[in-house]
């Protein structure tokens, strides 16, 4: 298991697992991180790759202390079902 790194050229989050990136494209306004939307590659579905670089992108915005904004479904939903990230939504 990789660690989610933050691609700054492309405004995505991203986490590599046996060579496929899962990864949240983004966008920063101020102190608040908009989470556009959330896509893994297929060799990634349901093996938790998604979670885990949500729970990545989470330690960063409050590492950096930042607000979060999920727009993506996917962002939303993972969010709502980790209450001890709740504290960080925009």
């Amino acid at each position: 298991m990789g660690d989610v790194r933050d691609n700054r050229e492309q405004g995505r989050f991203e986490l590599e697992e046996g060579g496929a990136v899962a990864f949240a494209d983004y966008r920063r306004e101020g102190g608040t991180l908009v989470i556009r939307y959330v896509e893994a590659p297929p060799v990634l579905r349901g093996t938790g790759a998604a979670g885990r670089l949500m729970q990545g992108v989470m330690e960063i915005a409050r590492a950096e202390g930042m607000k979060v904004v999920p727009r993506c479904g996917y962002a939303a939903a993972w969010i709502r079902r980790h209450k001890e990230w709740h504290g960080l939504l925009a």
